[in-house]
């Protein structure tokens, strides 16, 4: 479980009682979007033939753009989980990544979930010590792609949040 029991009003859009704007939602979604396509060719390797988490990326940023609803691109989150089903290691872990994105259109918290699955596929795709270090490069990544505007916010989210994240955000 990578949310928190509790919802933080920080990621809950302002229509809802939150203090989110439509503006930083589709900014963490399209971050949550870079953050599980760069780790996609664990999953693309693996199953070349399966475009269930690459479509769900996609419809996470047609989300963005207003040219899908939520609920098609939180139907896209479902099918990039059952790609997952039966694999392990990185490639299931970057599918979960990709419906992590795909679901921000529904909850803007599970920004975080995409980038922590992308950061344990990095982890899992490079064997030993090795792993810790790709990990830990991955995070420095992502943290370089966050706009201004959300960076305060995801940081933030990622030190309230990291234990229920495996602490990926250590790094």
């Amino acid at each position: 479980m990578i949310l928190p029991k509790v919802r933080d009003p920080r990621f809950i859009t302002i229509r809802r009682g939150g203090s989110l704007t439509d503006a930083d939602h589709r900014l963490l979604a399209t971050w949550a979007a870079a953050c599980a396509e760069h780790v996609l060719h664990l999953f693309e390797t693996a199953r070349p033939s399966d475009t269930r988490p690459r479509q769900a990326i996609a419809l996470a940023r047609a989300w963005v753009r207003g040219e899908v609803t939520m609920s098609q691109a939180r139907t896209s989150a479902g099918h990039a989980n059952a790609a997952a089903r039966d694999l392990r290691g990185a490639a299931r872990y970057a599918a979960y990544a990709a419906a992590q994105a795909a679901n921000v259109a529904h909850v803007a918290a599970h920004e975080l979930g995409a980038a922590a699955y992308a950061i344990k596929a990095a982890r899992v795709a490079v064997p030993g010590e090795a792993g810790e270090a790709a990990g830990r490069h991955e995070c420095r990544w992502q943290r370089d792609q966050l706009p201004e505007a959300i960076r305060d916010l995801v940081l933030d989210d990622q030190r309230l949040r990291n234990a229920i994240c495996w602490s990926v955000f250590d790094g």
